[in-house]
C-alpha cells in the first residue's frame, strides 16, 4: 500500500531552532530518506516552498477565484511530503515516527487510493 506522509511545521518552532541544529536535523532526515529510498520504502520526497508563494484555486457555481497564499488558516504549514510504500497503516505510522519533524509540527499519514482502479470504475 502507498501512504502519503504530509509534513506540517510550526514556523515559530522552526525559527526558534538554531541554524546548526536545523542543519544537523535536516542532514539526518535526508540520510534517513536516502536509506528508505534505497530499500524501496520511500518512493518520492519533496520540500515545499513557503505558503506565501502559494495560490489557491476555488471554483463555485461557474465562478473561479485565485487567492494568494494557502486557503486554510492554521498555525502549522504544509512544508513537504513523503510518498512511501508500507504493508499497512501501522507500518506507515512506524515509518512516519522515524522522521524528526513531528517535534516541530505534525506528520499526517494518509493512505493513497488506487487511481487506476478508479479509472477502470468510471471508464476513463
Amino acid at each position: 500500500m502507498k501512504f502519503l506522509l504530509l509534513i506540517y511545521i510550526d514556523p515559530q518552532l522552526r525559527q526558534a531552532l538554531p541554524a546548526d541544529d536545523y542543519d544537523t536535523l535536516m542532514r539526518g532526515c535526508l540520510q534517513h530518506a536516502n536509506a528508505l529510498q534505497a530499500e524501496g520504502t520511500l518512493l518520492m520526497s519533496q520540500r515545499l516552498q513557503p505558503p506565501a508563494s502559494a495560490q489557491t484555486l476555488r471554483s463555485r457555481q461557474g465562478q473561479t477565484k485565485v487567492i494568494d497564499g494557502p486557503f486554510a488558516e492554521t498555525r502549522e504549514i504544509l512544508a513537504g511530503f513523503n510518498l512511501i510504500e508500507a504493508a499497512d497503516a501501522d507500518d506507515a505510522m512506524r515509518i512516519a515516527k522515524q522522521f524528526p519533524w513531528a517535534a516541530y509540527g505534525s506528520i499526517e499519514v494518509r493512505a493513497v487510493d488506487d487511481l487506476d482502479a478508479e479509472r477502470i470504475r468510471v471508464g476513463a
